[in-house]
């Protein structure tokens, strides 16, 4: 009888569509997005004007959690919870509120690759800008300044691609696709991800023919210097942290040009500020920053930084919008195929965080 009642309990639980819960106020399209891809399938539930009230009921329920800042008390009653799903990339501010979860419960969490396309997509348009000088000249145009030829006193000649070797540092789903962008102006790649097969050949061809060599742990410093141009867009974890100081950047030489899309503090801020002021690497772009709650200056100015990137003219400067357009439906895909994976009762998600090794 005993086992009769376990199987009933089993079979309702499978039979129940999950419940998932939506943690942030959420604009009118994406909810019609949700409701026509999902809502056959997984009782969707977003925030109201008592959510407030119902909240501790309303995690108790959830089978699924979607959003990026989740209530630390409520999240630990959740009984029923299988998947917190964090939209965007990024899950270093979840890691030690999950590891401490993980004691308690077994919940996966799952790190958002939504956006990886328009990221990719910002990352090239970052580099080309860097090399053809594009934001410069466009000042000097708006000022009235007709300058048709290259000027050796300031930076203004544009920067060949031709023969540079591409150094992609990280493997995932922005620079997969940052080097399919750029694999047909037919340049030599290299890639460095931490998890390499050991039985993975040194070297292979791309699908363009160009040729890509792979370096695993350990090969950072010979990465570098086989690299003069460096795309940042590797987790942000305690082993990244300051992963790039100026002995990084003095094996890119002279004329290496640096793009962070990752997170700021991958690159020690006063070493790439001084590289760049010193002109021991050429240029950098870069999309993410180092202080995200900067003080007005006397002007009403913000800026993200310590020192003063903003007055060299190696720099291209980008306010942390990568993503962008964030009003994209299509970057809602791998959540939405996650929570059908729920429904239908799969345990294995796309980007499923390994919390010891932070990603």
């Amino acid at each position: 009888m005993e086992n009769e009642n376990k199987n009933l309990t089993v079979n309702k639980e499978m039979n129940r569509k999950p419940n998932a819960l939506f943690i942030w106020d959420i604009d009118k399209e994406l909810k019609k997005h949700l409701m026509k891809n999902l809502g056959t399938e997984v009782n969707l539930i977003f925030p109201d004007k008592l959510f407030e009230k119902k909240k501790s009921a309303l995690y108790e329920s959830a089978d699924a959690i979607i959003g990026w800042r989740p209530d630390k008390e409520f999240l630990f009653k959740a009984g029923n919870l299988k998947l917190f799903i964090n939209p965007g990339t990024g899950v270093k501010h979840q890691i030690e509120l999950f590891r401490e979860l993980s004691k308690k419960k077994k919940v996966k969490l799952i790190n958002g690759h939504g956006h990886s396309y328009a990221t990719a997509q910002h990352t090239v348009a970052m580099l080309l800008s860097l090399m053809n000088r594009i934001v410069p000249h466009h000042n000097w145009m708006e000022n009235g300044i007709w300058r048709t030829s290259d000027d050796k006193d300031i930076f203004s000649s544009s920067i060949l691609l031709k023969n540079r070797k591409i150094g992609l540092l990280g493997y995932g789903a922005i620079n997969s696709k940052v080097h399919r962008f750029l694999s047909g102006f037919s340049n030599e790649f290299n890639v460095f991800k931490r998890r390499l097969d050991r039985k993975s050949p040194k070297s292979l061809k791309d699908h363009a023919g160009n040729t890509v060599n792979l370096f695993g742990e350990g090969k950072l410093e010979e990465f570098l210097k086989s690299s003069d141009i460096l795309i940042i867009a590797v987790p942000h974890t305690s082993k990244t942290e300051n992963l790039i100081g100026m002995n990084e950047l003095k094996l890119l030489g002279r004329k290496g040009l640096l793009v962070n899309v990752a997170r700021g503090t991958i690159v020690n801020e006063e070493s790439l500020y001084n590289a760049l002021e010193k002109k021991v690497i050429a240029g950098a772009a870069l999309d993410v920053w180092y202080n995200y709650s900067p003080k007005k200056d006397k002007k009403g100015r913000e800026y993200p930084f310590a020192k003063p990137f903003h007055k060299l003219g190696n720099v291209i400067l980008s306010p942390h919008r990568a993503a962008s357009p964030f009003d994209n439906l299509d970057r809602w895909d791998e959540v939405i195929e996650n929570l059908k994976r729920l429904a239908t009762g799969k345990r294995n998600f796309l980007n499923e965080v390994d919390l010891t090794e932070e990603y």
